[in-house]
């Protein structure tokens, strides 16, 4: 029979690590796979063409009219092709990444839950709540990247602040407003513990870099469970989730 630690859920820096952990090590397995499945769903993201002006000496060739009809063709050819991808590659990023993200949290609340990951969650946004998914995902790019230009520090603050609509919407089926807006209530109060929480993932993954390939998913995993497990830890905190019984 399965046996499972027992989770210290409090809204606090070290227990959410110490939690995240041992959620990581009890569901090792399916959080992996998660977390390779989205690494998957990224790739064209990250695929770049090479298309580079200073290969064809544009410039050079314009100014000596040595282009041919055949070449202005191709060339405009390769220009509008870019452009395809590059907003294929955009609606991507805005329509199709942010249902798997937002799953992937909803599993990783799951295990925090000690409920077993549900691998429907991460295509469930498609069928339910889609719209939701993207609009809340793009509200907070929004907010965060104003916050950014204005000075940085607002948009940390921010981030910090509306770090729990993703759950908001994928837990409680909010809509973007009120979902950003239950977040900014919910952290009220644990804007520290969050942005110590943001920092300590720049090491975290800092030290699995330096375990090579494997290292990376093993940090991934720590985070993504550490921030569930602060989630819920508020939620319990609350008083909006009944706590087990120990």
């Amino acid at each position: 029979m399965e046996t499972k630690s027992i989770y210290r859920l409090i809204p606090s820096f070290s227990a959410s690590y110490g939690t995240g952990w041992k959620v990581m090590t009890d569901n090792f397995l399916r959080l992996f796979l998660v977390i390779l499945l989205l690494g998957v769903m990224a790739i064209p993201l990250s695929i770049k063409g090479n298309f580079n002006l200073d290969d064809f000496d544009i410039f050079d060739r314009i100014g000596n009219g040595a282009f041919s009809p055949d070449e202005l063709f191709r060339f405009g050819a390769l220009g509008i092709a870019a452009g395809i991808l590059g907003l294929i590659a955009l609606m991507y990023a805005l329509l199709v990444m942010p249902v798997f993200r937002f799953g992937a949290k909803m599993m990783f609340l799951e295990a925090v839950r000690k409920q077993t990951p549900d691998f429907d969650n991460l295509i469930s946004g498609f069928r339910k709540n889609y719209l939701n998914i993207v609009l809340a995902n793009l509200l907070v790019a929004a907010l965060i990247g104003i916050g950014i230009v204005c000075l940085i520090i607002p948009g940390i603050i921010i981030a910090c602040r509306l770090v729990f609509t993703p759950y908001l919407v994928m837990d409680r089926g909010l809509d973007p407003i009120k979902a950003a807006e239950e977040s900014w209530r919910l952290t009220r109060g644990h804007g520290w513990t969050i942005f110590l929480m943001g920092l300590m993932t720049f090491f975290i993954c800092i030290a699995g870099l330096i375990c090579l390939f494997f290292g990376v998913f093993i940090s991934v995993m720590w985070i993504k469970s550490a921030f569930a497990s602060l989630y819920h830890s508020v939620l319990i905190e609350k008083g909006m989730y009944e706590a087990e019984a120990a």
